[in-house]
């Protein structure tokens, strides 16, 4: 129970990647996180890219980044939809001011880049946003999990035990 005491905000929206969203959360379930998942609306199901729900524990709008000890963004479709919040926009950027841990993983990348905080940030992402990632000026390499600073970012599904080692090691 590494994390007990700790509280994790995990950000929702329909089409998310559903491993991306739920290994994260169990993971840190299991190490004993408080996981508060945060849409839109609170409860409100969400529905993953290959149909596994979840229920919003709390509205965008009735969280604050200094209420929680880091941050996970999942991937799929969903941090396209996710970054056109500014809720979610201003969390980002409060959290990265205050050097809590961020994890992101997949396309959850975009929500980084309109948070507009990966100038000169070490980072990877899938591939497909690989041009993205290195428009907003970080520096992207293709590894199962990088971490820089604050930041643990990762590629795909099959890289989530690696990215997941090390984003618990950031409370350590």
């Amino acid at each position: 129970m590494k994390l007990q005491g700790k509280k994790v905000l995990q950000f929702v929206s329909d089409d998310f990647e559903d491993l991306e969203l739920w290994y994260p959360v169990m993971r840190l379930r299991e190490e004993g996180a408080e996981v508060h998942i945060v849409g839109e609306k609170a409860n409100e199901t969400y529905v993953g890219k290959y149909g596994v729900p979840v229920t919003s524990d709390y509205a965008l709008a009735d969280v604050q980044s200094k209420d929680y000890d880091a941050l996970l963004v999942p991937g799929g479709w969903s941090p396209d939809k996710l970054r056109r919040y500014d809720d979610v926009l201003t969390i980002v950027k409060e959290m990265d001011a205050a050097e809590k841990p961020i994890g992101q993983v997949c396309h959850a990348g975009w929500v980084l880049i309109s948070a507009n905080i990966l100038k000169g940030r070490t980072v990877t992402s899938t591939p497909g946003i690989k041009d993205d990632m290195m428009n907003a000026g970080a520096t992207w390499v293709d590894e199962a999990v990088v971490t820089d600073g604050h930041l643990v970012s990762s590629r795909r599904p099959p890289d989530l035990p690696d990215y997941m080692r090390a984003f618990i090691a950031k409370f350590e």
